[in-house]
C-alpha cells in the first residue's frame, strides 16, 4: 500500500513541476489533437541573437526533446530589406553552441513563397482578401482606435477577378513600391486591431538574400508565419508574450487555409535580464560609434558575446532553468546568470597562478640561476584533473597589491618584516623594497626559508597570509581584459533623451600580465581560473599563440544568494 501511495505521490510531484506549456502539450496529446510534438525556432536573420532568444532555443528544442519529437530551425527570412547571410551563419552557429539539434531540418521562410503566393491567391477566391489602393497612412487612419472601430477599405468589394487580377500585376511587378497592398477581409470593428483587415502583402522591389530577384512582393510576418508552421507540421507554436494579440489572425490564416492538424500557438513570457543592452538599433549603434568591437563583444549579452566572454552552454541552460517558464513578465538580475557560469565552471576550470599588475620579487638568499618544480594541484574541488609541476626561482612577479609599506590593521599580506606563504613553495619574509626617481615601487626583496618547501614550516609556525606568484624567468607574458557592465548600473540603462547611459570604465585592459607556464597552448574558449581573481577565456578573436589574450569571464565572488524554491 505504501508502494502505491509513493506512486502516486511521485506522479503528483512531476505532474506539479511540469510549467504551464507542458501541461497544455499533455492535454493535447491526452485527448488526441496531436500525436506528436513538433516545435521550430524561427529567427529572423537581421541581427545577432541574445540571451533573451537562448530562452527560446533552449525552451522549443527541449519541449522537443522531452517528448521525443522533432525541432527545426526556421529563418523568417520574409523581410529583405534586413536581413544578411551573415546574421544567417551566426544564428546556426549559435542555435548549434547551445545544444539544439535540428537534424536535417533547417528552412527557410523563402522558401515557401510559391506556397504563400497561391495561399494568398486562395483567400481572395472565397473572398477572403482583396487588393488596396490605400496608402501606409490612410490604412492607419481607416483601421480606427481602441476606442473607435474601423471603417471600410474603399477597395474592399472589389469583384475576385479584379483582385486576382491586380494581385498577379503587384507580382509582375507592374506597381510601385507601397502602390498596392493585398490586406485580408475579416471585420473592421473587431476589439483586436490586427483582425481589422491586415495588410498580408505588399510590393517591394529589392533583392533578397536567398531568392534573389525572384519576387517584387513579399508577405507579411503574421501571415507567412502560421503558414510556415503548417507546412512544416509543426505542433505547438511555442512565442512570446508580445503576440498573444496576434493568435486569433494566426488561428484565422489556418484555418481559412484549411490545413490538416493546423499548428496551435502558445505564448510566454519574455527573459529580461537588469543593466543590460538587447536592442538591435543600439548595439548597431554601439558597433559604428566603436565603443564596442562588434556585435560578439564580451561586453554584451549576444549569444555570440556570452560564448566569446566564456559563458559555456550549460551555465546558459542552467540559467534559463532557473529562471523558469510562466506568463508573468519580470527581470531577472544579471548576477544570476554570474552564478550559474561560477558554479559550472568551479569544478572544470584548471585553477592556475597569473599576476595581473607585476611587481618584482627576489629572494635575495635563493641560489642564483636555480630553479626548482613545485608540485601544485590543478583544482582543489576536482581531483580527476590532477596536478602539475610549476617552475620556481630567485626572481618571481607577485601582485603589486601583496605588498605594502606601512600597511592598514589586518593586512596579513607582503610588508617589512612580515612572513607569508608563496602558495604551493616557501616561507619568505619581507625585508623592503626598492623604489625609482618617482618614488614608485619596482622591486620587493625577501628571504626564505628552505625547511618550509611546499608551503608548510617543520616547527610548526604559521602565517596569516598566502599569495601567488609566478618565475619571471619562465613567465607567459598576456594581455586581460577586465570586463564590467557596459551600463552605468547605478543610473539605469538609458538616459532622458533615450540615450544609453554607459559606464566608462567597462573595460580595463592590462597589457603585461604574466601567466605560470602551464598557460602556453592555451586555445581559443580554453577556460581558467587564475588563482585568487576570477575565471578568466583565451579570446577567440585577439588571441594568438605567441601573444596571449584572456576575458575576464566572472570575478570569483558575488553577494548573489539563489532564491529558495517557491521565492
Amino acid at each position: 500500500m505504501s508502494d502505491d501511495k509513493n506512486l502516486v505521490s511521485e506522479e503528483k510531484t512531476e505532474k506539479e513541476s511540469r510549467n504551464f506549456i507542458e501541461q497544455e502539450i499533455d492535454k493535447d496529446l491526452a485527448e488526441g489533437v496531436y500525436t506528436t510534438v513538433h516545435t521550430r525556432f524561427p529567427p529572423e536573420p537581421n541581427g545577432y541573437l541574445h540571451i533573451g532568444h537562448a530562452k527560446s532555443i533552449i525552451l522549443n528544442s527541449g519541449l522537443a526533446a522531452k517528448y521525443n519529437g522533432k525541432f527545426n530551425l526556421r529563418f523568417d527570412d520574409t523581410n529583405p530589406t534586413k536581413e544578411d547571410e551573415e546574421f544567417v551563419e551566426s544564428i546556426k552557429a549559435d542555435v548549434a553552441w547551445l545544444g539544439a539539434d535540428w537534424e536535417d531540418r533547417l528552412f527557410f521562410a523563402s522558401n515557401y513563397f510559391g506556397q504563400m503566393y497561391e495561399a494568398a491567391v486562395k483567400l481572395i477566391r472565397k473572398g477572403k482578401a482583396y487588393v488596396s489602393d490605400l496608402a501606409a497612412e490612410q490604412i492607419k487612419e481607416y483601421r480606427g482606435t481602441f476606442e473607435q472601430p474601423g471603417k471600410d477599405d474603399p477597395s474592399c468589394n472589389r469583384s475576385v477577378e479584379e483582385n486576382l487580377k491586380l494581385f498577379e500585376e503587384m507580382k509582375d511587378g507592374k506597381f510601385a513600391d507601397g502602390e498596392k497592398v493585398l490586406r485580408a477581409r475579416i471585420d473592421m470593428a473587431s476589439p483586436n486591431i490586427n483582425m481589422r483587415d491586415p495588410v498580408i502583402y505588399r510590393v517591394a522591389h529589392m533583392r533578397h538574400h536567398n531568392t534573389g530577384d525572384q519576387w517584387c512582393i513579399y508577405p507579411m510576418y503574421d501571415f507567412a508565419h502560421p503558414i510556415e508552421d503548417a507546412i512544416e507540421g509543426i505542433s505547438h507554436s511555442i512565442c512570446t508574450l508580445e503576440f498573444e494579440d496576434h493568435r486569433p489572425l494566426y488561428d484565422w490564416v489556418v484555418r481559412e487555409l484549411e490545413y490538416p492538424n493546423p499548428p496551435r500557438q502558445i505564448e510566454f513570457a519574455k527573459m529580461y535580464l537588469t543593466n543590460v543592452v538587447t536592442g538591435k538599433r543600439y548595439i548597431k549603434k554601439l558597433v559604428l560609434d566603436g565603443i564596442v568591437d562588434g556585435w560578439d563583444d564580451p561586453r554584451l549579452v549576444s549569444i555570440a558575446a556570452l560564448r566569446r566572454r566564456g559563458f559555456t552552454p550549460e551555465s546558459i541552460r542552467k540559467f534559463v532553468e532557473l529562471c523558469g517558464v510562466s506568463k508573468s513578465q519580470s527581470s531577472v538580475d544579471y548576477a544570476m546568470l554570474e552564478y550559474c557560469i561560477r558554479e559550472d565552471l568551479k569544478p572544470k576550470a584548471p585553477r592556475y597562478m597569473a599576476v595581473l599588475d607585476p611587481v618584482k620579487l627576489v629572494i635575495d638568499n635563493y641560489p642564483e640561476g636555480q630553479t626548482e618544480m613545485m608540485d601544485a594541484v590543478n583544482n582543489p574541488d576536482n581531483e580527476a584533473l590532477g596536478t602539475r609541476k610549476v617552475p620556481f626561482g630567485r626572481e618571481l612577479y607577485i601582485e603589486r597589491e601583496d605588498f605594502m609599506e606601512e600597511p592598514p590593521k589586518k593586512y596579513f599580506r607582503m610588508f617589512p618584516g612580515n612572513e607569508v606563504r608563496l602558495m604551493n613553495a616557501y616561507f619568505v619574509t619581507c625585508t623592503g623594497c626598492v623604489k625609482d626617481e618617482n618614488g614608485n615601487i619596482t622591486e620587493v626583496h625577501c628571504t626564505y626559508d628552505p625547511a618550509s618547501k611546499g608551503g608548510n614550516s617543520p616547527d610548526g609556525r604559521k602565517v596569516k597570509g598566502t599569495i601567488h606568484w609566478v618565475a619571471a624567468q619562465n613567465a607567459v607574458k598576456a594581455e586581460v581584459r577586465l570586463f564590467e557592465n557596459l551600463i552605468d548600473e547605478e543610473k539605469g540603462v538609458y538616459n532622458e533623451d533615450g540615450s544609453l547611459n554607459l559606464n566608462p570604465n567597462s573595460l580595463t585592459v592590462k597589457k603585461e600580465c604574466y601567466l605560470e607556464p602551464a598557460f602556453a597552448g592555451a586555445k581559443a574558449y580554453d577556460s581558467f581560473q587564475f588563482v585568487r581573481q576570477g575565471f578568466f577565456c583565451v579570446d577567440a578573436k585577439d588571441s594568438k599563440e605567441d601573444a596571449l589574450v584572456f576575458n575576464r569571464i566572472v570575478s570569483l565572488k558575488s553577494s548573489f544568494v539563489l532564491p529558495k524554491q517557491g521565492e
